[in-house]
């Protein structure tokens, strides 16, 4: 995470400060002798703070890593502490066996690596899952493997499961707040992370043993890795090119949807450096970045060496079928659709509503975080234009065209990196796919995971854009300085705060004031939950209610996970599951739009609809128990 060229003084420049900065006026790459910002430090400060100013970009030293190693860690521990009430998800189950067989196969290299790597032994443990890359799988498998069988560093198997995506949510802290003092400000950079951080939803999916949080760090950090890689002044330009490459390679190993980053950012060097595309296709040639060059070779050897599974077969099987990479792709180009409601309807099959990141957006991101984004972003347009302007070399410089071309004439204060258009462009990138109605509605707001970290950069400029209004106001009456725009910043972040302790453990049931909490979002018809993970919120009220031996339905909760919370000791032992309701000492619904029926199943089955126990967010059903009559001597009524 390191900076691996040598620290400089603080940069300013009107391309690539926040608008509203008229202090920072000097040209891109250059350092101000003295700040101008009214109580910053002396630029000819002594001591360990000397290059620190929280209100100007800057190149960040080691001081700013320990910054984001601090919200890291602290974010992982928050996570570990809150995550023994949180029941475990049903994609989970299925990653939980996936790691128990990769472990396998690690204790096999471990003894016999040259056994190990044979295609029948190699099949054998990695064919579990494989619809699903490798890398997290892998991490979960050594993480239970060492941090809780061997270590016993944590109590639970499945907690020491999910600790890798835990720090892979820290990790995306630390990364945003190093992109937003290199971009913006550090205090631009620390307000993005805590944004970040306390989005209810991405709290909640930090939690879990899944790749959505993952992939949208290593989705981050891959722009990272290009961004510093098309630097031309840095002299490690090159290695962060080809770093970019084999941080693909690891982000293809998380997830599906990393496929699109090359087109990204092809997009982007067109876009920025469009002279130069242009004379070189003007004289023959093509001009792409070594960034895309590195990804599409040690990107694709890095994946491949990271998925044993995939070291077989790998574009063409036996008798000319697919071969496997063509059997994942398609997997994913023919998903499955399953059920969503949305506004009241309930949604399974294509077309979906395009309107529908942009309203869970809408109803699930604190509305200040979105304001700031707003502001930001409204505040970093003409900059944005800016850096797109050698676009105009496709305009012909004719007529009432000429002043429009002479647009894209480059000027000393330009930002070459083009750092807003990047921005804009990898955190729209997945939300483009909600323009064709047939893109899966299903996963709710985890789909755009990778658009969030730069969703909370431009609320960090904005941030940076308010503060300083604010400092222009108050002017020296703010002593220290710092005192001002923190106070302001835990005002504005308090809410986020309260909203994701508040949401906790039911974070898929979580909607803004904007949606009028979950009452508002109930009234709406919008989605209350799924994968089945808030049986584990009933943990108290089967181990005290559950006869010994009884059984359980347990609806929608997936017996890898069912299996894993017992075995974790949430749930007693003795507590058996069956998959019908008559039998059943206790019959759970998980409340969602198409399980309606599972209630009208449950009467049927107990002869009567007298309900037992109901888990409920600010009034809301979100889980509701039955119990079978015959517990209280009762038979069946007519």
């Amino acid at each position: 995470m390191s900076d691996a060229e040598t620290p400089k003084s603080t940069e300013t420049s009107d391309a690539e400060a926040p608008a509203a900065s008229a202090s920072s006026s000097e040209s891109a790459g250059k350092s101000p002798s003295k700040s101008t910002t009214p109580g910053a430090e002396p630029a000819g400060a002594k001591g360990l703070f000397a290059r620190w100013d929280w209100r100007e970009k800057s190149t960040p030293y080691w001081l700013d890593h320990l910054l984001g190693f601090a919200l890291c860690a602290l974010y992982v521990v928050l996570l570990i502490k809150t995550t023994r009430n949180l029941g475990y998800a049903r994609d989970e189950g299925f990653y939980f066996d996936a790691a128990r067989s990769y472990a396998r196969w690690f204790d096999l290299a471990a003894t016999n690596w040259r056994e190990a790597i044979q295609r029948p032994n190699v099949d054998a443990f990695w064919n579990v899952n494989h619809e699903h890359p490798a890398l997290m799988k892998s991490l979960f498998a050594l993480s239970w493997k060492y941090l809780f069988v061997k270590h016993k560093l944590f109590a639970e198997a499945g907690t020491a499961m999910r600790f890798p995506g835990m720090v892979m949510g820290g990790l995306a802290l630390w990364l945003i707040y190093i992109m937003g003092t290199r971009a913006y400000s550090r205090r631009a950079g620390l307000v993005a992370a805590l944004s970040f951080a306390f989005i209810p939803r991405i709290f909640y999916h930090s939690h879990l043993d899944c790749f959505d949080v993952p992939v949208t760090f290593w989705w981050t950090l891959v722009v990272y890795c290009y961004w510093r890689s098309i630097d031309e002044t840095n002299t490690w330009a090159i290695g962060w090119g080809l770093l970019t490459g084999i941080a693909w390679g690891f982000a293809l190993n998380v997830k599906f949807n990393c496929f699109m980053l090359p087109v990204v950012f092809l997009i982007h060097w067109f876009v920025v450096r469009g002279r130069h595309v242009g004379d070189s296709s003007k004289k023959g040639g093509f001009s792409a970045p070594v960034a895309v060059l590195s990804m599409l070779t040690l990107g694709i050897a890095t994946f491949i060496a990271l998925w044993p599974w995939m070291w077989f077969d790998f574009l063409m099987g036996e008798g000319g079928r697919p071969g496997r990479l063509g059997e994942y792709l398609g997997f994913h180009w023919n998903h499955p659709f399953y059920n969503m409601e949305f506004f009241g309807h309930n949604y399974f099959r294509p077309p979906f509503p395009r309107s529908y990141p942009y309203a869970m957006i809408a109803f699930t991101v604190p509305a200040v975080t979105l304001v700031l984004f707003f502001v930001g972003f409204a505040s970093r347009v003409p900059a944005l234009l800016r850096q797109s302007a050698p676009l105009a070399w496709l305009i012909p410089p004719t007529g009432v065209l000429k002043k429009a071309h002479e647009f894209h004439k480059p000027r000393d204060t330009d930002d070459p990196l083009g750092t807003d258009v990047l921005f804009f462009g990898a955190g729209y990138a997945i939300l483009a796919l909600w323009l064709k109605p047939n893109t899966p509605i299903f996963g709710g707001t985890k789909h755009w995971f990778t658009a969030y970290p730069f969703l909370v950069l431009f609320a960090g400029a904005g941030f940076e854009v308010t503060a300083r209004a604010f400092e222009k106001v108050l002017a020296d009456r703010v002593r220290p300085a710092w005192l001002g725009w923190s106070a302001m910043a835990s005002l504005l972040l308090a809410s986020s705060v309260v909203q994701t302790a508040h949401s906790h453990p039911f974070g898929l049931s979580q909607y803004t004031p904007l949606a009028g909490g979950t009452p508002g979002a109930a009234d709406y018809g919008m989605n209350r939950q799924f994968w089945g993970f808030t049986t584990g919120s009933l943990t108290a009220y089967f181990n005290e209610k559950v006869p010994p031996n009884g059984s359980v339905f347990i609806h929608d909760t997936a017996w890898p996970s069912w299996e894993m919370m017992q075995s974790d000791g949430r749930f007693r032992n003795d507590i058996r599951v069956v998959w019908e309701v008559a039998p059943a000492d206790y019959s759970i619904v998980h409340h969602e739009l198409h399980m309606m029926e599972v209630d009208a199943q449950i009467w049927v089955g107990y002869g009567q609809a007298r309900l037992s126990h109901v888990v409920t967010h600010d009034g809301v059903p979100i889980v509701s128990v039955y119990e079978n009559p015959r517990l209280r001597g009762e038979g069946r009524q007519p």
